[in-house]
């Protein structure tokens, strides 16, 4: 070897590159390799610094993000028909789908039951998905934790009950249902009831806990509460119960638009006035609110947003963006229509 050769300096590499575009490796490679989970701003960054250095990626480099699925999956803890029939869930939908327009990224809906979990930890840590979204977690459901475990990216829609580390996005759940109860307190009301979710998932308990510490700001007695499941037919099975427990209530908050459709047909079908007799409040703001009869007072969370958030999270990590934060809530706001 010459002294010529030996002396001189080898072109950029890979670390050079990152550290002149303010990147990771990773995110240098996956550009290098035209992956799809990089930020028009990263992938900006990454070409201005090979443009710079002079920089020429080989084939090795080419090959260094390893294979990818280009595949997203979105699974829902529910049964198909719930799923398929709840506007919610076809709101988050739209969400995911938006943030991922324009991008070459596969979406698989998936809905799962515990009897087939085992299968369904095989599938999404064997290779067919970069990543996860997760929505309706109930109770102490271990498959983020178990996909997590597994090294499979994941982002859960609501405040999970187990398994620190999870990154969710959630909407202000406590903070929206607090804001109902002040509302209907404002209003005169004074004998408040709740139809709240259900017991085993973190949104219908900070639903219920928001109503109550509103119930307590105003010296109430937070006692009128029936759980029920996200359904037409259970919110009006909980007011029925609600009017023949306490036929004097004057409110009620229910944690949600779809049960709050169910619990005005029964005070209807009684023949109370809403929201002179009655005053209704229910939370999402979902389309079939403002087509109630009459349209329904609620609390906004925005859905669609929720799940662009969800997706945008989860195409960081694959990324490799550092900083995202482990959590982030969404903010909720009051909707004044006729039911109160």
């Amino acid at each position: 070897m010459t002294d010529v050769a030996r002396n001189r300096r080898p072109g950029p590499r890979l670390e050079e590159v990152a550290r002149a575009a303010g990147v990771s490796r990773s995110t240098v490679s996956r550009v290098i390799n035209e992956e799809p989970y990089v930020s028009a701003k990263a992938r900006d960054a990454v070409h201005q610094a090979i443009g710079d250095l002079g920089y020429s990626p080989n084939q090795a480099a080419r090959t260094l993000a390893g294979n990818r699925a280009n595949c997203i999956a979105l699974v829902v803890s529910e049964q198909g028909s719930r799923v398929l029939s709840d506007p919610f869930f076809a709101g988050v939908l739209r969400g995911v789908h938006a943030e991922l327009a324009g991008r070459r990224v596969q979406l698989v809906l998936m809905m799962t039951q515990q009897d087939d979990e085992q299968d369904l930890v095989g599938y999404l840590a064997g290779g067919h998905v970069d990543g996860v979204l997760m929505v309706s977690l109930h109770g102490q459901d271990p498959l983020p934790l178990k996909l997590s475990e597994a090294g499979v990216p994941i982002v859960v829609g609501g405040r999970p009950l187990v398994g620190d580390g999870i990154r969710y996005v959630d909407s202000d759940n406590f903070n929206g249902a607090l804001e109902a109860a002040r509302y209907l307190v404002s209003t005169g009301k004074r004998r408040i009831a709740s139809i709240a979710g259900p017991r085993d998932m973190a949104v219908g308990m900070d639903r219920l806990n928001g109503w109550r510490r509103g119930m307590a700001e105003a010296g109430l007695a937070p006692d009128l509460v029936v759980h029920a499941d996200f359904t037409p037919d259970d919110g009006a099975a909980a007011m029925a119960d609600l009017l023949a427990r306490e036929p004097d209530l004057d409110a009620v908050f229910v944690a949600a638009d779809i049960m709050a459709v169910g619990a005005l047909r029964v005070l209807h079908n009684q023949g109370r006035r809403i929201p002179e007799d009655v005053a209704v409040v229910g939370f999402d703001d979902l389309m079939i609110a403002s087509t109630a009869l009459p349209p329904l007072t609620t609390v906004r969370q925005d859905v669609e947003q929720l799940g662009r958030t969800m997706t945008w999270c989860l195409l960081g990590q694959l990324a490799g963006e550092e900083g995202l934060p482990p959590s982030l809530l969404l903010p909720t706001s009051l909707v004044i229509r006729a039911s109160a």
